[in-house]
């Protein structure tokens, strides 16, 4: 039997700011209170905000609920080469 890889869809649903359900998550590489790093199926994902906790973490699935007041949601299209510019995504992060 062949092994098939499925294709994980992503989405990113915002509720009156203070609750982001994303799915297609393949994994979270960073996360506290202020800013969240994750890698998705459509590449990497920022959530910066205040009081962020998650909520519901479905690693079978790739989904995570967010909670927190959300000020801002982006995708890094190269995270290698971006790392490189700004020296490092930890830098960026924990500055």
């Amino acid at each position: 039997m062949d092994k098939v890889d499925a294709v994980i869809t992503h989405g990113v649903i915002l509720n009156e700011r203070s609750n982001l359900t994303i799915s297609g998550v393949k994994k979270i590489d960073s996360f506290d209170n202020e800013e969240f790093l994750m890698e998705t199926s459509m590449g990497y994902l920022i959530v910066k905000g205040e009081g962020l906790e998650i909520v519901k973490l479905d690693t079978y699935q790739g989904n995570v609920n967010i909670k927190g007041k959300i000020n801002a949601i982006s995708y890094v299209d190269d995270i290698k080469n971006k790392d490189k510019e700004d020296g490092g995504v930890f830098n960026r992060l924990f500055k």
